[in-house]
């Protein structure tokens, strides 16, 4: 049999989507970005909005992700993505403008941008990467560490009386009245991979219909950060990270 007749359109189960590049990701082995990624990249060309959407990056793990993805791409100062987000919707308002971010980022030094954005009901769609932990600068105590959670800046583990509470800010999102959709959501499993993307699909639409911000947490791994094995993170995410932030929508308006 030819290959040509192996690869008739028929027969193919599964094609990776243009909107994706061929670079080799750098991310972590066993880290969440890369599959979240994809998720983004197969809405974006499923919603067939790929010359419409502007993806906005800060400081963090994810600030190549202009790499990965056939998309215009801006890059905000740290935790500054909600303002350039705002300016680049109000000058271009027919565009699908994102924001892609990690918790060391938004729920720490952007924490203002995002709460005034997100209250102002700006049309953007907000991804909010949460692995509680600093993971590109070397593992430091994030907002979102958990209590007794051990960082390279809490060896002995996050204690409330020296370094307060774990921020839910998602939470605090949904109750401001310009988001429109606020859900919480994982990627560990291909069902939850798959509801992730339902998500990210509604969110984009909500964006289009000018319904508000909408606002998408992924509760993710950092095996690296968190010096275990990728299964060991994955089995440690669901332990620990979910009781604390549990998965669903919050929000939905």
């Amino acid at each position: 049999m030819d290959i040509k007749d192996i690869i008739k359109p028929e027969n193919i189960v599964y094609q990776k989507t243009k909107v994706l590049t061929n670079k080799v990701m750098h991310y972590c082995p066993g880290c969440s970005h890369g599959t979240v990624h994809k998720l983004i990249a197969e809405v974006i060309d499923e919603m067939d909005i790929q010359d419409k959407t502007i993806g906005i990056t800060p400081v963090g793990c994810a600030v190549f992700g202009y790499n990965y993805m056939h998309i215009d791409w801006q890059q905000a100062a740290h935790g500054r993505a909600p303002a350039l987000a705002t300016a680049t919707k109000r000058l271009y308002p027919d565009k699908y403008v994102f924001t892609y971010q990690g918790d060391g980022d938004l729920a720490s030094i952007g924490t203002a941008e995002i709460m005034h954005a997100c209250n102002r009901g700006e049309n953007i769609v907000v991804i909010f990467i949460n692995n509680a932990i600093y993971g590109m600068t070397g593992g430091q105590m994030a907002p979102t560490t958990l209590i007794g959670m051990v960082t390279s800046t809490t060896p002995y583990g996050r204690q409330v009386d020296l370094n307060g509470y774990p921020l839910k800010i998602t939470e605090l999102i949904a109750q401001l009245e310009g988001t429109c959709y606020v859900t919480r959501q994982s990627v560990q499993t291909a069902v939850a991979a798959r509801k992730t993307k339902k998500a990210i699909r509604k969110a984009f639409e909500n964006s289009n219909q000018k319904k508000g911000t909408s606002f998408i947490e992924v509760v993710s791994s950092c095996n690296s950060g968190w010096k275990v094995s990728p299964v060991q993170a994955n089995e440690w995410m669901e332990e620990n990270m979910f009781p604390v932030y549990p998965l669903g929508d919050i929000k939905d308006r």
